[in-house]
């Protein structure tokens, strides 16, 4: 009796034991590319390797459709434990309540030393003191140029002034099938309207005191209006007005256009297809005022509050956002690292990033970052703004008709914001 009963208790831990073992964390990312996910399943494989009978089922959504598949994810209830959370999503799935508070991990986690500054600061955007997420690295827009392009169309360099990037465009257009500037008319197009709607502008303010948007005030629309007849004048392929970022990383590479404001994410397509002497990449050209606002922006790891695994899916994110992990990640994604110790590795040394670091290091070039604080912002960006300009550019609304809907959409959202607030 004594041995059926011994035997039966140590079948019961064995069974108990291995459903404690064999767990399974869900992890989707929403910024792919099949280089990425490979280095992401390298990655994923280390932590499985340090922790035995747990496993890692990665979702790769296409970045073009991320957006709505993620939402209809969620409202079917399917979240994952761990997700790369870009930095216009975070303050609508925090203030839902979908996210994990990260503050109890980060006072614990040793790493959280490394952290630059910038790190600790855009985690905690959506209310300055509490992280939501964790950023692996920093998206900063700066000015692809193809020197060869420039040489043939008698351009004698890198455009530092709007004026001198218009002029430049203009007698590179002039050659049969080329064009200025790769302009990205689909979603993730804000970030080209905003760096030149405030250059030109002379200001980078999004709202007034009262919540009021600036995006209808005479200077933006000024900055609007001009990049709209740079399309219009054919500076730009026609069929920009659809571009995606894939489309235009591959038209300057194509040699289709002279220049591109763009991450160094764009540098892991452009240096595998041109000689590094042929393209430069210097800091976004100036406004009147002697002034330029590239945007900022950022992308990270977020944990999901109906996590089942709580403490492994921390785990996980220590070993995305750890030394080793963190490095190998931001070399395929070419984001700038979020680690102070990241930014020693070799591979951020010599020219290859110097437009980037030029630009931190200059007082008149201004790091901007969106309003994506706001609830509302994911859907600003990726759905509203993309469908208004692209009619704008086609003429059938005016620069001011569509600054209006912008000034009227995001001024409800901050007024709500700051309501809420108080």
């Amino acid at each position: 009796m004594k041995r059926t009963i011994l035997t039966a208790s140590l079948a019961s831990f064995l069974l108990t034991g291995t459903a404690m073992a064999d767990t399974t964390l869900k992890l989707t990312e929403v910024i792919t590319s099949p280089s990425r996910t490979e280095t992401l399943k390298e990655i994923v494989a280390q932590f499985e390797k340090a922790n035995p009978g747990t496993k890692v089922e990665i979702t790769s959504l296409p970045w073009g459709e991320a957006f709505e598949k993620f939402a209809t994810m969620v409202s079917a209830g399917e979240t994952p434990d761990v997700m790369e959370m870009p930095d216009t999503w975070v303050a609508l799935y925090a203030n839902n309540g979908a996210l994990e508070n990260l503050e109890p991990y980060l006072a614990k986690w040793s790493g959280t030393a490394d952290l630059n500054e910038r790190a600790l600061e855009f985690g905690r955007q959506v209310d300055g003191k509490t992280a939501y997420m964790l950023p692996y690295g920093f998206y900063l827009g700066a000015m692809f140029y193809n020197k060869k392009l420039f040489a043939e169309a008698g351009v004698e360099g890198p455009p530092k002034t709007i004026a001198e990037f218009q002029a430049a465009s203009e007698k590179v257009s002039k050659l049969p099938g080329k064009y200025g500037y790769c302009l990205r008319g689909a979603r993730g197009g804000l970030n080209d309207w905003t760096v030149f709607m405030n250059a030109i502008a002379g200001n980078n303010t999004f709202f007034k005191d009262d919540g009021t948007s600036t995006f209808a005030d005479p200077d933006k629309v000024k900055g609007l209006a001009w990049y709209i007849d740079y399309y219009k004048k054919g500076l730009a392929p026609k069929d920009s007005i659809s571009w995606g970022f894939n489309e235009t990383v591959a038209g300057f590479y194509s040699g289709t256009c002279a220049m591109l404001n763009q991450d160094p994410d764009a540098l892991i397509a452009i240096s595998e297809r041109m000689k590094p002497e042929d393209y430069g990449v210097v800091p976004l050209p100036k406004g009147e005022a002697g002034k330029a606002f590239p945007v900022i922006g950022y992308a990270g790891w977020s944990m999901f509050q109906a996590s089942e695994h709580k403490d492994l899916a921390w785990k996980l994110i220590e070993t995305l956002e750890g030394t080793e992990g963190n490095v190998a990640w931001n070399k395929k994604t070419g984001a700038l690292p979020a680690l102070k110790s990241a930014e020693k590795d070799p591979f951020y040394a010599g020219d290859k990033f110097k437009g980037w670091f030029d630009e931190l290091k200059d007082a008149n070039t201004v790091p901007t970052s969106l309003p994506s604080y706001l609830e509302e912002f994911a859907f600003f960006k990726d759905s509203l703004v993309p469908a208004s300009s692209q009619r704008a550019l086609l003429g059938e609304i005016t620069p001011e008709e569509m600054a209006k809907e912008w000034a009227d959409y995001l001024t409800t959202a901050q007024q709500k914001f700051l309501a809420n607030k108080n």
